[in-house]
C-alpha cells in the first residue's frame, strides 16, 4: 500500500468509525439514542404483552395440553424466538411475547385458536385441524401461465395425509371448504388426487390474504379450542437498574479490554481497539436491522463473540511479534502474522458458526435467539479482525508507522513440558468431572433434586398482586422481591409489572399452602394489600418438554458436525475426538458447579453451556492448529512429545490473554450486574477458566496420548 492511498484508509477509518457510533449509539430515533435504543429486546429487558386463553373443555388431558403448548410456541415465535408459552392452573394458557406494546394488534393478528375443519359438499368433516402440521401462505407460480400467484401451502400429518388422499379422491372437481369457527375461510375446488401430504390453495389475491388464511389454519390446527381470558402489557422483569449496570459494564469491560491490547500490543493493540469498537457498532446495527432478539441469554452470545474478536486479534498480533522477533521485516512480518493466522481464525470461527447454525435451525426458544446472536457476531468478528484491521494496520506502515518498536516481540521461550505433568492434569480433570454426578446424587438425597431448577424447567407459583399504589420495577426489587426471597428460600423470583395498572405478577417455585399463607401475610402487614386482590395459580414450565427435546437433539448434531469439520480439516479423527471430550469435559465441570452452588438452572442455563461449547471448540482449534503447522516444519528427528509441548508453548500467551479479556467482560457482568445477572455471570467466568485449563493442559495431551497409543504414532 502507498502512502496516499494508507492516508486515505485511515482518514475513512475514522469517519467510519466516528459514523458507526453516532448510527449504533446516538444519532437515530425520536430521542436520538441511536440503533441499539431500537433493538427487539425480550421480556426480562423490555416487556412486552402476555395473553393468557382458556380451553373451551374443562379438564383437557396432559398430552392435549402439552402438545396445544408446543405448537402455539411454534406460532408465536413468528413475533419473536424469545416468545414463551406456559400452563396456568389446569385449562389455562399464557402466551407472553417480548417487545410487543399493544396486546389487541398481537390478538388480531394471531388469531383466535378455535376449531378448524375441512368439510365437503354433503357437510361431512374429511380433515381435522389437528391433521394438519404446518401452513405458509408464499408466493408461486403458474403452471400454465408462469404468472404470478399467491398460494398457501399445506403439510399434512401422516394421518392426515391418508385422509386427504381419500376425501381428495372422493371430491375430485367439488369443493372442500376450510371451516374455522362455523365460518368458511375458503372453498378450493379439487384439482387432482393429492395422496403425499403436501397440498396447495390458489386463487388468493395478494401475499397478505395468503399469509391470513395460513395463519388461521395454523391456529386452527391446535388439539384444544382455546378463548381469551385476559391480556396485558406487562414491564420489564429486569428492570431498567438491570439493563443500566449491564450497559456500564460492558462499556467499561471493553474500555478495559483495548486498554489491555494497546499495553500488550502497541500500535496492533490500538488497531485491533479500533476494530472492536467498529465491530461493537457493526453488531449493534445488525441486531436492529435483523430484527432479532435480545435478551440475557443473547447477551451471552454477544460476550463469547466479542470474546472471539478479541482472540483473533490476539493469535494475528502475536504471530507478527513472533515474526518480527525471528529477524524478518515489519512488512514481511505482517504478511506472514495474518497468513499464518489465518486457518486457526477461520477454523475456530467455522467450527462454532456450525454449531449457531444447527441450534438455530433445530432449536427454539432461548436457544434459537442465541444461535442467531452468536451467529451474526461470528461473521462480524472475521470481517472486522480479518479484513478492517489488516487495512488499518497495513495504512499505518504506509505512512510511516515501520520501527519494529512499534510492533513489540515475543522472545522465543523454551517448550514447557505440559505432557510430562499430564497424569497430574488428567487425574485433576477426572476429580472434576466426577463432581457433577456426586454433588447431584448427594442434592437428590438431601432435598429430593439433583440440581436447582428454576420454574422455567419445572412450573411453579405465579401470585397476581394488585398493590395500593403503582410500584415501579426498582422499587419492586427493592422492597417486594426480597421478601419473597425470604419466604421461598430461594432466589429465582420473577416479578413482572402489568402496565397501567397496580397489578404485580410474582413467579416462583412451587409454595406450598403454608408457603401462600405466609406470603399473603407479608403482603398485607408491608404494603396493606387488600388479600381478596391477591390471587395464585399453578404454572407449567416455559421450556417444555420438546423444547428440551429440541434443544439437546440440536446440540447432540451440532457437537457431531463439529467432530466431522475437525475431521476434516485436520485428517486425523484423533483432533476431532481429543477436541469433543475436551468440550464434554468443560460442559460437566460446569455443571458440576450449579450443582455445588445450587445455582438455578433457568434459561440462561441453556445460554451458559452453549457458551461454554463455542469457547472450549475454539480455544481446543488454535493449539491443534500450532501442533498441525510444527509437524509439518520440524524435523523428523523431534519427538512428537517436544512438538506438542512447543505447540501448547508458542499459543500460551494466546489462551492467557484471550480468557483474560473475555473473563474481564463477564466479572464486570457480575460485579455490576443485579442478582439475576450475576447468577447468569458467575457460572460462565467459571466456564472460561475452565476452558483455558482444558486447552492449555487437556486436548494437547489427549491428542498425544491417543496417538502414541492408538496408530502406534504414525506421523
Amino acid at each position: 500500500m502507498k502512502k496516499n492511498k494508507g492516508i486515505v484508509v485511515l482518514i475513512l477509518t475514522v469517519l467510519i468509525t466516528g459514523f458507526l457510533v453516532f448510527t449504533a449509539a446516538v444519532g437515530i430515533g425520536p430521542t436520538g439514542t441511536g440503533a441499539a435504543k431500537h433493538i427487539k429486546t425480550g421480556l426480562d429487558l423490555a416487556g412486552g404483552v402476555s395473553i393468557t386463553y382458556e380451553t373451551k373443555a374443562e379438564n383437557p388431558s396432559a398430552s392435549d395440553m402439552s402438545d396445544t403448548i408446543y405448537k402455539l410456541q411454534k406460532r408465536v415465535e413468528q413475533y419473536s424466538t424469545e416468545a414463551q408459552v406456559y400452563q396456568e392452573g389446569n385449562n389455562r394458557i399464557s402466551v407472553e411475547i417480548p417487545g410487543a406494546t399493544d396486546a389487541n394488534a398481537i390478538l388480531t393478528e394471531l388469531g383466535k385458536p378455535g376449531s378448524l375443519q375441512f368439510m365437503d359438499t354433503e357437510g361431512n368433516v374429511v380433515l381435522e385441524g389437528s391433521d394438519v402440521a404446518d401452513a405458509q401462505g408464499v408466493v408461486g407460480e403458474d403452471n400454465t401461465t408462469k404468472n404470478k400467484q399467491y398460494v398457501v401451502s399445506l403439510t399434512l400429518t401422516k394421518k392426515g395425509a391418508e385422509k386427504f388422499a381419500e376425501a381428495t379422491k372422493a371430491n375430485l372437481n367439488k369443493q372442500i371448504a376450510i371451516v374455522y369457527d362455523n365460518e368458511t375461510l375458503s372453498a378450493p375446488v379439487v384439482q387432482s388426487v393429492i395422496s403425499d401430504g403436501n397440498a396447495q390453495i390458489t386463487g388468493m389475491s395478494s401475499i397478505e390474504e395468503a399469509k391470513n388464511l395460513a395463519a388461521a389454519i395454523r391456529i386452527g390446527s391446535l388439539k384444544l379450542e382455546l378463548q381469551e381470558l385476559r391480556s396485558n402489557v406487562v414491564a420489564a422483569q429486569l428492570g431498567t437498574q438491570a439493563i443500566n449496570t449491564s450497559v456500564k459494564a460492558a462499556g467499561i469491560g471493553l474500555a478495559l479490554v483495548i486498554l489491555f491490547m494497546i499495553i500488550v500490543y502497541l500500535i496492533p493493540g490500538l488497531v485491533s481497539g479500533i476494530a472492536l469498537i467498529i465491530y461493537v457498532c457493526l453488531d449493534l446495527i445488525c441486531l436492529n436491522a435483523f430484527d432479532l432478539t435480545l435478551t440475557l441469554p443473547g447477551i451471552a452470545g454477544i460476550i463469547l463473540s466479542i470474546g472471539m474478536a478479541v482472540d483473533a486479534n490476539v493469535i494475528i498480533y502475536a504471530r507478527i511479534k513472533e515474526e518480527i522477533a525471528s529477524g524478518k521485516s515489519v512488512r514481511t512480518s505482517l504478511q506472514s502474522g495474518f497468513k499464518k493466522a489465518f486457518s486457526a481464525i477461520f477454523d475456530g470461527n467455522i467450527t462454532t458458526l456450525i454449531a449457531a447454525f444447527v441450534l438455530n435451525w433445530l432449536g427454539s426458544g432461548s436457544v434459537k435467539g442465541f444461535a442467531q446472536t452468536l451467529a451474526l457476531g461470528i461473521v462480524l468478528s472475521m470481517f472486522t479482525a480479518l479484513v478492517v484491521s489488516r487495512l488499518i494496520i497495513y495504512a499505518l506502515y504506509a505512512v510511516g508507522v515501520r520501527d519494529a518498536k512499534f510492533y513489540g516481540k515475543i522472545k522465543p521461550r523454551e517448550p514447557i513440558n505440559f505432557l510430562g505433568k499430564k497424569k497430574i492434569f488428567f487425574a485433576i480433570s477426572i476429580v472434576l468431572v466426577l463432581l457433577a454426578p456426586v454433588m447431584m446424587g448427594v442434592n437428590q438425597a438431601s432435598s429430593g433434586k439433583a440440581l436447582n431448577y428454576s420454574l422455567e424447567f419445572v412450573g411453579g407459583t405465579s401470585t397476581n398482586v394488585t398493590f395500593n399504589e403503582d410500584l415501579s420495577m426498582e422499587e419492586i426489587d427493592s422492597k417486594v422481591v426480597p421478601l419473597v426471597e425470604d419466604i421461598t428460600g430461594d432466589a429465582n423470583v420473577q416479578p413482572t409489572k402489568v402496565v397501567n395498572s397496580n397489578q404485580v405478577i410474582i413467579k416462583t417455585r412451587t409454595l406450598s399452602v403454608d408457603e401462600r399463607e405466609a406470603l399473603n401475610k407479608a403482603m398485607v402487614d408491608n404494603f396493606q394489600v387488600d388479600e381478596t386482590k391477591i390471587t395464585t395459580e399453578s404454572i407449567s414450565s416455559t421450556i417444555s418438554g420438546e423444547m428440551r427435546k429440541d434443544a439437546v437433539i440440536a446440540v447432540v448434531v451440532a457437537t457431531l458436525l463439529m467432530l466431522v469439520y475437525i475431521w476434516f480439516r485436520f485428517k486425523d479423527i484423533r483432533f476431532a475426538s481429543s477436541a469433543v471430550l475436551a468440550l464434554i469435559h468443560d460442559v460437566l465441570v460446569v455443571l458440576a458447579f450449579y450443582a455445588i452452588a445450587k445455582i438455578s438452572i433457568s434459561n440462561t442455563f441453556i445460554a451458559c453451556m452453549l457458551t461454554i461449547v463455542g469457547y472450549s471448540i475454539n480455544a481446543t482449534i488454535v493449539i491443534f492448529d500450532r501442533i498441525r503447522e510444527n509437524k509439518g516444519m520440524m524435523k523428523k528427528k523431534d519427538e512428537l512429545a517436544t512438538i506438542v509441548n512447543a505447540s501448547i508453548t508458542q499459543t500460551l500467551t494466546r489462551s492467557i490473554y484471550t480468557s483474560l479479556t473475555t473473563f474481564i467482560m463477564v466479572f464486570l457482568l457480575f460485579v455490576m450486574g443485579v442478582s439475576s445477572i450475576r447468577e447468569f455471570a458467575l457460572p460462565l467466568m467459571v466456564g472460561i477458566l475452565c476452558g483455558a485449563y482444558s486447552s492449555v493442559c487437556i486436548t494437547g495431551a489427549l491428542w498425544y496420548v491417543m496417538k502414541t497409543k492408538i496408530g502406534k504414532n504414525k506421523a
